[in-house]
């Protein structure tokens, strides 16, 4: 047997309230498994029919409750649910480019610190090429003693004194060097015979 009655009490969070027969007795529980799986929340004095039955417990409880809504009250109801799907969709939509901007963002800073850190490591390796360069240059190039043995043993002070008397730009240095009386640096900047045999800077 079918009976009327109206939502008084609805706990939309536990899914469960209490329907007023009409005519007034006493209220029937209700939970959200007796209404029709058509999407709609019950709303609070909405006009149902429903069947009674009893529970585990022995107590009274309404099944298979059927919505006589009005006309206003399901179109209300329609519009409001389509505005939280578009909500829900609208914050799914606007969380992706957010996470895209977040990913680009960390990114674009990973790349920036790999490329500090790869300014900072050339520069450390070039100040240590400089260095090492620098240090090559400040040492000074030491003339082995043994080139002068070969010179002294070659040439020997024998009286002579003039550039025609030589035979080569390393005997007129000789001379220059070790001999006294020697007459072949007219201009006395230490090289000899520059017009006949030291004529170029490198000259032997």
């Amino acid at each position: 047997m079918r009976f009327e009655g109206t939502l008084t009490q609805w706990n939309d969070d536990r899914g469960f309230g209490f329907i007023t027969p009409t005519p007034a007795g006493q209220d029937i529980f209700v939970h959200i498994s007796a209404f029709a799986r058509d999407g709609l929340r019950p709303q609070l004095n909405e006009a149902l029919s429903f069947e009674v039955s009893l529970n585990k417990d022995g107590k009274k409880q309404a099944v298979l409750v059927r919505r006589d809504r009005p006309a206003s009250a399901t179109s209300s109801a329609a519009p409001a649910r389509a505005r939280r799907d578009i909500g829900g969709a609208g914050s799914e939509s606007t969380g992706l480019p957010t996470r895209i901007v977040v990913f680009v963002i960390a990114c674009a800073l990973l790349a920036a610190a790999y490329w500090h850190f790869d300014r900072r490591t050339q520069r450390a390796a070039a100040a240590r090429a400089e260095a090492a360069a620098q240090s090559l240059e400040a040492q000074p190039q030491r003339v082995p003693a043994a080139t002068a043995q070969p010179l002294a043993s070659l040439y020997r002070c024998d009286g002579r004194q003039h550039c025609s008397q030589m035979t080569s730009c390393s005997e007129a240095k000789f001379f220059l060097q070790n001999c006294p009386g020697t007459k072949m640096d007219g201009n006395g900047d230490g090289v000899p015979c520059e017009q006949q045999w030291c004529t170029h800077p490198l000259a032997k």
